[in-house]
């Protein structure tokens, strides 16, 4: 998927994808944003 599609299915722009990539800008609600518009699942387990 390109960026310019996964930025219009989490309804950032496509920079912002390129920020999350770069791990500029992880967050976990960012991280659920792209997960989901990706049909993945985020598990976290305590470390």
């Amino acid at each position: 998927m390109s960026q310019e599609k996964l930025a219009k299915a989490v309804g950032k722009k496509r920079p912002y994808i390129s920020r999350i990539e770069n791990g500029e800008d992880v967050r976990i609600s960012n991280l659920i944003l792209v997960a989901n518009a990706l049909n993945l699942k985020i598990q976290l387990t305590p470390g």
